[in-house]
C-alpha cells in the first residue's frame, strides 16, 4: 500500500517545494459547491504541495518581470500537479487533480467576482502549509507568500498534517489594508471588483498585466518569517 512518505518522495522529486496532508473532515466549513466531496465524491484525503517563486521579480520597478515570473509558475505548477497525479495512478493511488487557477464555473458578473473550484489557499492551510494573512494570501514561514500551491483529490485515508503553529500576521498590522489603492482589502477577504481592473489590467495591445500587488510587496511576511 502506497504510504503518506511515499506521495511525498514524489511529490518532491517531481519539483514541489512544500508538501502535506488534509483530512477531507477538516473541509467541513467549506461553502456549499466548493467542498472537495463536491468535485470528487469518494475524497477522503487532499494532498496539497507547493512550488517556491523566484522572489526578487517582486520588486522590480516594471510589473512586466512579476507578471510572467506568475504566469510561468501556474503553468509549472499545472504541469507539477499532472505529472504527481500521473506517478500515483501508476502506482494505484486514485486521485483527481486540481488546476492552479483557471479554469472555473462560479462568476458573478455584477460584482466581477469568480471562485475556484476549490479554494487552494484554504487548502494550504488545511494542510499545513501556512497560515492565511489580511493579504487573502496564503503565508508560510520559509517562502512567505511566495508560492504557488496544488493539490489533488485521492479516495484513500492518510492521517492529517499538523495545521502551522507560527503566526503571520503581527498584531494589528494594516501594513497590506493600508497600501492597496484600490481599498480592496477587509483583513478577511479581497473585493474582486475593485481589485481586478488593476491586478489584471489589460493594456491596449490586450495583454493582460498584474499592475498591481502592494499587498503581496509591502508585507512584512512576503518572503518568510525569517526574512
Amino acid at each position: 500500500m502506497i504510504t503518506r512518505d511515499k506521495i511525498k518522495e514524489i511529490a518532491f522529486e517531481t519539483g514541489a517545494d512544500l508538501f502535506g496532508l488534509a483530512d477531507v473532515n477538516r473541509f467541513a466549513d467549506a461553502p456549499k459547491g466548493f467542498h472537495p466531496r463536491d468535485i470528487y465524491s469518494k475524497t477522503e484525503t487532499v494532498i496539497a504541495f507547493a512550488i517556491k517563486l523566484p522572489s526578487e521579480t517582486l520588486f522590480a520597478d516594471n510589473p512586466v518581470p512579476f507578471t510572467h515570473v506568475n504566469t510561468l509558475a501556474m503553468q509549472k505548477m499545472d504541469l507539477v500537479t499532472y505529472d504527481i497525479s500521473t506517478k500515483l495512478d501508476k502506482l494505484g493511488l486514485k486521485n483527481v487533480l486540481i488546476p492552479t487557477d483557471d479554469p472555473y464555473l462560479s462568476w458573478d458578473n455584477e460584482k466581477q467576482e469568480g471562485r475556484a473550484i476549490l479554494s487552494l489557499r484554504h487548502v494550504g492551510f488545511l494542510a499545513g502549509l501556512g497560515k492565511l494573512g489580511r493579504n487573502n494570501l496564503l503565508i508560510n514561514k520559509d517562502f512567505g507568500s511566495m508560492i504557488q500551491i496544488g493539490a489533488l483529490l485521492t479516495d484513500k485515508q492518510f492521517d492529517s498534517d499538523p495545521l502551522a503553529d507560527y503566526e503571520v500576521c503581527p498584531p494589528n498590522c494594516r501594513i497590506c489594508l493600508d497600501n492597496c489603492p484600490q481599498d480592496a482589502l477587509t483583513g478577511e477577504t479581497v473585493i474582486q471588483k475593485k481589485c481586478r481592473p488593476i491586478s489584471n489590467y489589460k493594456t491596449e495591445r490586450g495583454f493582460t498585466i498584474k499592475k498591481c500587488f502592494e499587498c503581496r510587496k509591502k508585507c512584512p511576511m512576503t518572503l518568510g518569517l525569517r526574512n
